[in-house]
């Protein structure tokens, strides 16, 4: 299978130009991305960094709601997160709580920086896991002004906890630790690093709908690039160890700046957005600029690529008023 708009899965507008970048990080790795910007640009614009979701990349739903924003006359840049796409990093296809958060930041210093963005007018944008690693960005990063999730997930509290938090117990997280650090040495002995393979393929008769759902995405023409971890053979088996005990959004609830949080009220992950904007807003006296939309009858793919459904609109209207 090949992706369907030479190796991306949307197609570019004439009213969108679009430049490969390359920026450092904190830790020194160079990440890549792909800069959209207006086709009759003028003057100083606002701009936004995307990034998602967890095991995608730039070609595919970041890439989407970039060039979606830069058609409304913002900059946007979307990248690829450190190990990951064209982005640098070894060992490659691993995550990062801590690394990936600072991917935001980075992308964030890239934008501040350029010649044509109103360094005060910044803000994220985060998809399904890279949704959580943008509220934890927005709680550490003052420049950051404005962050909207979509169809978000806490990686560090499904993978400590499971689906649901259905495994949440010391016992369930050893086990689970026993097996991915006998894979570890296993992974030393080899000099390889195993994968965990992408979408489950072919898709299974008794399938859960939410992975009927990804398949749907990520194996199919609908989202398919070459690139993309999920349409093809995965993350490291080994790569989610450091997600078992470093939580994220610990310090949400002190986040200043404007978050609007956007989930499918029928996707299997609302909770997470639902959870996390409960305790974003619990005890924030910077409440009143925080915003929970639930979209009735969506599910979490819908968000990726839907352009019916996804509120652009309302994000676009978001940004504006907080972007000043």
């Amino acid at each position: 299978m090949h992706s369907k708009y030479n190796g991306y899965s949307f197609p570019l507008r004439d009213t969108v130009k679009r430049e490969k970048v390359h920026f450092r990080n904190r830790y020194g790795i160079e990440l890549c991305g792909d800069l959209y910007l207006p086709a009759q640009a003028d003057g100083k614009l606002a701009a936004v960094a995307v990034s998602g979701p967890f095991g995608a990349v730039k070609e595919q739903c970041s890439g989407l709601y970039a060039e979606e924003l830069a058609s409304r006359g913002f900059a946007a840049l979307a990248f690829d997160p450190s190990f990951t796409g064209e982005s640098g990093g070894e060992v490659r296809n691993v995550a990062s709580p801590d690394i990936n958060t600072e991917d935001f930041s980075a992308a964030v210093d890239f934008l501040i920086t350029r010649d044509f963005v109103d360094g005060e007018k910044v803000g994220i944008l985060g998809i399904c896991g890279w949704g959580g690693m943008a509220l934890n960005a927005a709680a550490m990063d003052t420049r950051i002004k404005a962050t909207v999730t979509a169809t978000m997930y806490d990686m560090t509290r499904v993978n400590a906890k499971g689906y649901f938090d259905a495994a949440d117990s010391a016992d369930a997280r050893y086990e689970t630790k026993k097996a991915l650090n006998a894979q570890r040495t296993e992974d030393c002995k080899n000099g390889t690093y195993a994968r965990a393979g992408g979408v489950v393929d072919p898709l299974p008769e008794d399938a859960p709908f939410f992975v009927k759902d990804y398949y749907d995405y990520y194996k199919t023409e609908r989202g398919y690039t070459e690139r993309s971890l999920n349409s093809n053979q995965g993350w490291n088996v080994t790569s989610s160890l450091s997600f078992l005990n470093m939580p994220i959004l610990r310090y949400s609830n002190e986040i200043r700046s404007a978050v609007l949080v956007i989930h499918g009220e029928k996707a299997h992950s609302c909770y997470f957005s639902r959870d996390a904007f409960a305790d974003m807003v619990k005890d924030n006296p910077w409440s009143d600029n925080k915003e929970l939309l639930i979209i009735p009858g969506v599910v979490h793919t819908d968000l990726y690529d839907r352009k019916d459904i996804i509120p652009f609109d309302k994000i676009e209207e978001f940004f504006r008023a907080y972007l000043q």
